[in-house]
């Protein structure tokens, strides 16, 4: 099989932090799931939350709110007075829940398994040995104990007496894990406390002098740059989520994820954009502002590079309507979707909110209408009629990776070369995978159309489904890549048939597939 090779991903710093951030959010966005569950807990339970309750959220009189049986806690009230609090499911979870978590898919990106338990092991030590959440300490610990596990493991590889095996394998991830609790407890967990402080302070600070909102000088153009995930999963969610501890909400989880901004070029685009980029921008913003994913809009930004402003000017205008209003939410929205920022907005910062994402929406659109506007001619008779491929291949240059999502803007299906079955053969086909990087988004949409197009084909009994190329377990019947990505895939997953594409959403070759998997489960030949 021929595959496309890969494009040449410019150096330098841009690169390098482009990497550091994509290894942070392998981290946290596995485990977005659980930070849901806990945001929706806290909304519901906690003291000002939409349903109080004191057993769930974790306060209360015992003699008020009852049931003795559960968990609790010795309190002394203002009036010296001596109460039962409960333990409930917010602490617990933020403290060791989400760290542990985090900790142990930072190990398993690391070193397997093996890795994610010594990674956890070792994370219990910062977070026993620290007063907040230890989520930086969990991103490094994690990774940093997989990785000398597996350098450990590679002093005695291939040297053990058969029968030993387990035995030293288990003494050694064992007495490691200990060593590096201890240490964390000790060593780590009082310099991520202060840097932890530190951090917030300076937070703190811009937010006194009503500064805040100049951050997204730094944070609109590193979102169109790819540059925004070490900023964001590495500070924001760390510090945002001590913020809610405190104070059941945060403002820094709005200053990336805040939709309006985009929607505001987009809606500029859908009524004085030209060619294209006008007749794509407003199921663009379906994509953006509903499915919440931002990377739709950056091409149209890298069209017209003034546009820039006008993301900068909404993201400003954004945090400025919450440090007014002081509202933020409970959790991270992720993916940054209008529904998950309404789901994790308590009560009282709802309106706050709401307006912040207008207002920024309303600012980057008045922006964006005037640019827009004021170069028209000179676009029109520059012949410029809104060709949308460049700036689509300019942001999966930034990316480092092709697009599954921003290949829908160009013409479907056209780019899509290359063998058109991969390594598909006659093989019984019963378990379809798509995997990427994250195994989330653009595999998740691939799988969905492939499902689609199996069921009207009347095929039964396959299953398709979606995971990271990390987590193949070499399975599979048919996997199904990128074609940038086929390689690693088929050193994870060998013995599998393997198909390469060049867009998830739009891709010619999953008829082929289809055709594939009927003829050869009917009992055919290839």
């Amino acid at each position: 099989m021929t595959t496309t090779s890969s494009p040449a991903k410019p150096g330098g710093t841009r690169v390098r932090v482009q990497r550091f951030g994509t290894f942070l959010s392998g981290m946290v966005m596995p485990n977005i799931a659980a930070f849901i569950a806990w945001g929706l807990i806290t909304a519901f339970f906690i003291a000002t939350g939409w349903l109080p309750n004191g057993i769930l959220g974790g306060f209360g009189n015992a003699d008020v709110i009852g049931w003795q049986g559960a968990a609790t806690a010795l309190a002394q009230a203002d009036d010296g007075t001596t109460f039962q609090r409960y333990v409930g499911l917010v602490g617990p979870m933020i403290t060791y829940l989400l760290p542990l978590l985090i900790a142990n898919t930072g190990g398993r990106m690391i070193y397997g398994e093996r890795g994610g338990v010594v990674g956890t092991i070792a994370t219990m030590g910062v977070i026993v040995g620290s007063s907040i959440p230890m989520f930086i300490g969990a991103m490094i610990m994690g990774p940093l104990a997989a990785w000398l596990m597996k350098k450990i493991d590679a002093i005695w590889d291939g040297k053990i007496k058969a029968g030993f095996e387990m035995l030293v394998n288990n003494f050694s991830a064992g007495i490691l894990g200990a060593i590096l609790a201890i240490v964390g407890f000790f060593g780590i967990a009082p310099i991520i406390t202060t840097l932890s402080a530190l951090l917030e302070s300076v937070v703190n600070w811009l937010v006194a002098l009503s500064l805040l909102p100049l951050v997204s000088i730094f944070v609109e153009p590193g979102k169109i740059l790819f540059l925004n995930n070490a900023i964001n999963h590495g500070v924001f969610t760390p510090l945002g989520v001590q913020q809610v501890e405190e104070s059941g909400k945060s403002i820094l989880f709005l200053i990336e994820a805040n939709p309006g901004p985009g929607l505001g070029i987009l809606l500029a685009y859908s009524f004085f954009g030209l060619g294209i980029a006008r007749a794509s921008a407003p199921g663009a913003i379906i994509i953006q502002f509903f499915g919440g994913i931002h990377e739709i809009y950056f091409p149209y930004v890298l069209m017209k590079p003034l546009l820039v402003v006008a993301a900068i000017a909404g993201g400003m205008t954004g945090v400025a309507v919450n440090a007014l209003f002081q509202s933020g939410l409970r959790a991270p929205a992720s993916p940054g979707s209008i529904i998950a920022v309404l789901i994790q907005t308590p009560f009282t910062s709802m309106v706050g909110v709401v307006l912040s994402v207008l207002a920024a929406a309303a600012v980057s659109f008045t922006i964006a209408a005037i640019i827009l506007r004021a170069s028209r001619k000179r676009d029109l008779a520059a012949g410029n009629a809104g060709d949308i491929s460049a700036a689509v291949a300019a942001t999966e240059s930034n990316k480092g990776k092709k697009s599954s999502v921003l290949g829908g803007l160009v013409a479907e299906g056209t780019s899509d070369t290359g063998s058109a079955t991969g390594t598909a053969t006659a093989t019984l086909v019963k378990n379809i995978v798509f995997a990427c990087d994250a195994g989330m988004g653009s595999s998740a949409m691939g799988a969905s159309v492939l499902r689609n197009k199996i069921k009207k084909a009347g095929v039964t009994d396959v299953t398709v489904t979606n995971q990271s190329i990390a987590n193949l377990t070499g399975d599979a019947d048919l996997v199904i890549t990128h074609q940038d990505l086929t390689d690693r895939a088929r050193e994870k997953s060998p013995n599998s048939q393997h198909i390469s594409v060049d867009n998830f959403m739009n891709s010619p070759k999953y008829d082929d597939v289809v055709e594939i998997v009927k003829r050869n489960n009917d009992g055919g030949t290839a």
